[in-house]
Order: structure tokens, then C-alpha cells, then sequence
């Protein structure tokens, strides 16, 4: 029944990346190559696995493979070997490319702490165009298929590309193969950021410039914060909104309460459109009521499902309506445990850049801020 259980699994991986591969059609041409790789790929995986493996199951009887306690012991003693004293950036994923671990220099070169990429998808990190092919490699690695190697470019920094090598570990303590990733410059010569080197390393400005701006966004949040009035919720609600306007976002909707959410503000282009999603009940918008119930942030890059947000008052998908190409949905929660004071969300439309990691991890501590200061 295991080995049943696990082919459903594998079958269902499969099905999910395929869909993803015909997602990423709309991809630009020079990106095309890659995705057509990986679908190539995926047709080999079928012929060369996921058959033999079903007539197997057909079968009379289904073999185990075992490891021996001795090679688990080695494996964990490298991994640890690995994440203690490598310069390199490294992270460990699963066969769906969730970070289980990541280490110091990983967390420097992506700009994303440890704890806030731990259970979220690496590919959160990449370029669009990037994820299909990278999911790809991973759930081939993870099958046992080989070590791989390929570019991929961060979402904070797209035009310098970035060479990942993976490699399939199998830690005693995971029931399933694990994949390293190291992360590198494609350019050999280039300095590793987070590294050691005989010479200074070349700032990188792109990244400082834009970990200043975030920086300063977070210090006028505090400061318009710290003069609302207090015992005025909802004022606090529409400051922290005209903060992150513009600025940060290109619509931001703000609703206050958790388990009747009431929308405060919605600040966008149109007023026509700021109008029909300001009469929406926040009750009708499946991710803010998730968020209400104390859920994790949600952070999503042309989204797929135009009902992720609900219809506006004209019958429109918000996601439609306002031209999302990505959206950040935050709780406002002041600490673990506390009661949920309301759900904030972004919206960047096309022609902007999408959110990052690293301006979701920036926002989840403005979200702990404001929600303190409407509890006040």
C-alpha cells in the first residue's frame, strides 16, 4: 500500500508541474528554451518512471529500497558538515522546492532571514519565468534521477543571473530524499555576497539601494504610526494604508476585525474601481478571511485563481478589476497567539516589479507594528 500511495504522490508532483509548464506560455521568448526543457523533460519522466513504476504496481509484488543506519549517520554528518562551514549560500528543499533549511550565506545572498523562507517555496525567491524549469529540476533530483545544474535569476535582483547546483541528500530524520541547493554568481569572477574573499568584495548597490528604501518605509510607518490617536483603530488603519500607497503598493485594502472584518480603506488608480471594492464584504474575499482566522501571510506573483480575492460590487474578480500581477495578504496579528486586529493587502499591477521575499519579510513587521498601535 506504501509503494501505491507513494506513485499516487509522485503522479499528483507530475500533474501539478505540468500545469505550471502550461502556465508559463506566456513567458518571453528568450525564456522559452528553458520551459521546453523542462517539459521535454517531464515527457522522459513519464517514459523512463512513471510507467515502468505503474506496471510494476500491476504486478505481482513491489520491492523496498533500504538505507543502512551507517549511511544515514554520513549523510547527516555532511549536511551538517555543509551548513556549518560552507561559504556558499545553500539551502535544503523538499521534492516541492519548500525550504526546509537554509544557512547564513544563503540568508545574506537572498536577503531573506532563515526563519521567514522555512516551509515557503524557494521559487518564491525566482524570476517567473525561472520557477516552472527550477521545480523541474528539483522533483528530478528528488526522484533520484541524478545531480542537475541550472541559471535562474532572484526576483530582487533579475539581471544578474544565478547558477544553482542540486543535489539529492537523503537526512535519516526525512522519510524522502532531500535536494541541496547551492547558490552562485554565473559569472565565476563575481564576488559571492555573504562570502569571505582574499579582496573586499564589490558592494552590490542594487541590493543596498533597495534594503534603504525598505528601510526607510519601515521608519515613516513608525513615525506616522507612533502620532495616531490612540483608542482610534480605524485611523491607525488608514495611516498605516497612505504609507504603503504608492510607495510600496499600487492598491492597498485594509479591512479591521477578524471575525467580522469590516473594510476601512482601499486606496488605488481608479476611482470607479476604489469605489465598487470599497462596497465588497470582506467576508467574500476567500484571503482575507483566511488571514482573519490568523493565518500565515500570503504572497502571490500572477496569481491563477481570479476568485482568490472575490467579486467587487459591480460582479467583477477583484484580481481582474484591478490589474493584479501581485499581491501580499498580511494579518495584523501583535503577537503569536494574539487576537487578529485586521488583514492588510497589496496590490502591485503590471509594469511594476513583483513583491519579493524580502518586501514580504519587511511588511510582516510592519503588520506586528500597526497592529500594536491600533490595540493601543
Amino acid at each position: 500500500m506504501g509503494q501505491t500511495e507513494e506513485f499516487g504522490e509522485e503522479l499528483a508532483d507530475f500533474v501539478r508541474r505540468v500545469t505550471e509548464l502550461k502556465a508559463a506560455r506566456s513567458v518571453p521568448a528568450d525564456g522559452l528554451p528553458a520551459v521546453l526543457d523542462a517539459a521535454i523533460f517531464e515527457l522522459d519522466h513519464v517514459v523512463g518512471t512513471l510507467w515502468p513504476w505503474y506496471e510494476q504496481l500491476s504486478g505481482p509484488g513491489a520491492g523496498a529500497e533500504g538505507r543502512s543506519a551507517h549511511a544515514d549517520r554520513t549523510e547527516q554528518q555532511l549536511l551538517r558538515a555543509i551548513f556549518q562551514r560552507l561559504p556558499l549560500p545553500v539551502a535544503l528543499v523538499d521534492r516541492e522546492s519548500v525550504v526546509r533549511r537554509m544557512n547564513f550565506a544563503a540568508t545574506t545572498f537572498t536577503g531573506v532571514r532563515a526563519g521567514y523562507a522555512t516551509g515557503r517555496p524557494l521559487t518564491g525567491l525566482l524570476a517567473h519565468a525561472d520557477r516552472g524549469s527550477f521545480r523541474s529540476q528539483v522533483a528530478a533530483v528528488a526522484r533520484g534521477e541524478g545531480d542537475r545544474g541550472l541559471t535562474v535569476h532572484l526576483q530582487q535582483d533579475p539581471r544578474s543571473p544565478v547558477r544553482t547546483t542540486l543535489t539529492g541528500l537523503r537526512p535519516g530524520n526525512e522519510p524522502r530524499t532531500a535536494v541541496l541547493v547551492v547558490l552562485h554568481p554565473a559569472d565565476d569572477d563575481a564576488p559571492v555576497r555573504g562570502t569571505a574573499r582574499a579582496t573586499a568584495p564589490v558592494p552590490d548597490l542594487a541590493e543596498a539601494t533597495r534594503h534603504t528604501a525598505l528601510m526607510d518605509l519601515v521608519d515613516v510607518m513608525a513615525r506616522e504610526l507612533l502620532g495616531a490617536p490612540a483608542g482610534d483603530p480605524a485611523q491607525v488603519l488608514h495611516r498605516a494604508a497612505r504609507v504603503l500607497h504608492g510607495r510600496f503598493a499600487d492598491w492597498v485594502i485594509a479591512d479591521r476585525g477578524a471575525a467580522r472584518p469590516e473594510r476601512t480603506a482601499v486606496l488605488g488608480g481608479d476611482d470607479k474601481a476604489v469605489q465598487d471594492i470599497h462596497a465588497q464584504d470582506p467576508a467574500a474575499a476567500p484571503l482575507v478571511v483566511e488571514a482573519a482566522r490568523g493565518g500565515s501571510p500570503a504572497l502571490l506573483v500572477r496569481p491563477e485563481d481570479p476568485q482568490a480575492l472575490g467579486e467587487d460590487a459591480s460582479g467583477a474578480p477583484v484580481l481582474v478589476r484591478a490589474d493584479v500581477t501581485s499581491l501580499l495578504c498580511v494579518p495584523l496579528i501583535p503577537a503569536p497567539g494574539e487576537p487578529v486586529q485586521g488583514v492588510l493587502t497589496l496590490f502591485r499591477s503590471a509594469g511594476r516589479l513583483a513583491f519579493s521575499m524580502a518586501e514580504a519579510q519587511a511588511l510582516d513587521v510592519m503588520s506586528r507594528h500597526i497592529a500594536l498601535a491600533m490595540r493601543r
